[in-house]
């Protein structure tokens, strides 16, 4: 999946960044959460501090206001989780982790989509902010 590759280089970020262009926040909320998720990953790559730091607020903004529209939808959770637990502490991006992790938890057996969930599972696996007991109990789903 794109959005697992694109943090890996500004080429894999720019054609992330690419697919999503045409979104607005009058589309699906998970749309307008990649267009944010897309967003906050391309900023890693721009060249001052000060446009790193405003590309990735933008793009946070994208990502909330999905979440805003729609508090219960999976997707949009789950990508802002990716961004809090790899966003830099310096941009004070980390408040929601446990809520979304928790979330996620609660939720995953309810994903209707075995592509999402196989995504969301291998996210869980790697991620350091889940623990050995929370990893075992969705390997065991």
């Amino acid at each position: 999946m794109a959005y697992k590759e694109a943090p890996q280089n500004s080429e894999s970020a720019d054609s992330f960044y690419n697919m999503f262009l045409e979104v607005t926040k009058q589309d699906n909320v998970a749309l307008v959460a990649y267009k944010g998720a897309s967003m906050a990953i391309k900023a890693k790559y721009a060249g001052t501090i000060k446009e790193k730091k405003n590309d990735f607020i933008e793009g946070v903004s994208y990502l909330e206001f999905a979440i805003e529209k729609e508090p219960n939808a999976i997707e949009p959770r789950f990508i802002r989780l990716g961004i809090q637990e790899n966003s830099p502490k310096i941009l004070k991006y980390k408040d929601n982790i446990d809520e979304d992790k928790l979330f996620l938890l609660i939720q995953y057996k309810n994903i209707p989509s075995t592509n999402l969930k196989t995504h969301i599972k291998d996210y869980i696996l790697q991620s350091t902010v889940f623990t050995e007991e929370e990893k075992l109990s969705i390997s065991n789903q």
